[in-house]
């Protein structure tokens, strides 16, 4: 259900409870506030509690993950692999995006127009069955709530970041999702360059700067705006405004069929419309040299290979049961059409990528692990 009465109403928000939230959600003036959901609005207590059950291997029903055990801070939070598995060794369906910029998305997952905010969200990898993910369900809640409710740590973070301090599941969540809005990145040498700093990128990345803008290439037609992807909004957008934005970009064409492999189809399998077969929203490029493997399967192992796929129009499977030509795939998406591209300027290209990365963010210790060494959050003995 999209929630639009419940999306904060910035116009009643004062300049200095608004600068209390970018200084909580760790924001640069120049970057607008995310939408945010009038009954979560972050507090730092909340986001102090949302850090801790994030790295918290309890939050799994077997106690085995966390959230972070598939999102890892120095990776722009992924995971380097193709498809993570659950903790019940399910191997998940899709590549395990990054945790950047969270806020500025309107709606969720690789593909669902369903999910309009984190906190529908979150619900996805604690309660998730096909495949399971955290493994919470019905049978478990109770007693996995009951780690949290008995344990005096918790107790008082509760406590601080709610006013009768009771564990809820609604309110892991919410702290979760206080959490996630603060793991915000503005602070690559393109950022530096965009405000003015000429200096902050080479030569070579400016020609690939270039490129990446070119109509040529396209690329900025789907990844473009503050957090370089066209799926974006923010506080001073009408509440009601969800962009449907899902591109198929012809990754698969099984069999010349116009569909792409049953497990995953995209956004067809939650609306079962044709038109919507192979479509998924456009990732972020931020910190993008970090979040290999690329694409919602985790099929394409480097910036290379991304970019070789786009230069062809699309990617030709040769054998085995996904066999099929992408560029015939009809509903790609008329930006992807292919081009010519040297093996100068696709060095160019990649260089600018690569000058996306925010270091600060991989070491900011406001995103990393509180629980030390030996503590049972960390699935260790005390």
């Amino acid at each position: 259900m999209i929630r639009t009465a419940l999306v904060l109403c910035l116009a009643l928000v004062t300049p200095g409870q608004a600068q209390d939230l970018r200084s909580i959600l760790h924001l640069p003036e120049a970057v607008a506030l995310p939408r945010l959901q009038e009954e979560n609005v972050p507090t730092a207590e909340k986001v102090a509690l949302g850090r801790a059950l994030f790295y918290d291997l309890r939050l799994s029903a077997n106690g085995t993950q966390a959230c972070a055990s598939c999102h890892h801070q120095e990776l722009a939070f992924t995971d380097g692999l193709a498809r993570s598995t659950g903790s019940t060794g399910h191997m998940l369906l899709r590549n395990s995006q990054g945790l950047v910029n969270l806020g500025y998305l309107p709606n969720y997952t690789w593909a669902s127009n369903a999910l309009v905010s984190l906190e529908d969200q979150i619900h996805v990898p604690l309660r998730n069955e096909r495949p399971v993910e955290l493994g919470i369900n019905d049978a478990n809640a109770a007693e996995v709530l009951a780690r949290f409710a008995e344990d005096p740590e918790y107790q008082a973070m509760f406590a601080a970041a709610y006013p009768d301090g009771q564990p809820s599941w609604n309110r892991i969540v919410g702290a979760l999702a206080s959490f996630l809005r603060t793991i915000n990145s503005f602070d690559s040498r393109f950022d530096r360059y965009l405000a003015g700093q000429t200096s902050a990128l080479t030569d070579q990345e400016r020609r690939g700067l270039a490129l990446f803008n070119s109509e040529r290439l396209e690329c900025f037609h789907c990844h473009s705006g503050p957090t370089m992807t066209t799926a974006y909004v923010d506080a001073n957008d009408p509440p009601g405004k969800h962009p449907f934005v899902f591109f198929s970009n012809g990754l698969y064409n099984v069999g010349n069929a116009g569909t792409y492999p049953e497990e995953d189809r995209g956004l067809y399998d939650l609306t079962l419309k044709p038109r919507h077969m192979g479509l998924f929203r456009p990732p972020s490029l931020r910190n993008v040299a970090l979040t290999a493997p690329y694409m919602h399967d985790g099929s394409l192992a480097t910036l290379d290979q991304v970019i070789t796929h786009y230069a062809q129009g699309g990617t030709v499977t040769t054998e085995g049961p996904k066999a099929g030509d992408g560029r015939l795939m009809p509903t790609r998406s008329s930006f992807v059409r292919g081009f010519a591209l040297t093996p100068a300027e696709k060095a160019d290209l990649i260089a600018f990528l690569d000058s996306l990365t925010d270091e600060s963010l991989l070491t900011n210790p406001a995103y990393a692990n509180p629980w030390p060494e030996g503590h049972p959050a960390r699935g260790e003995a005390p």
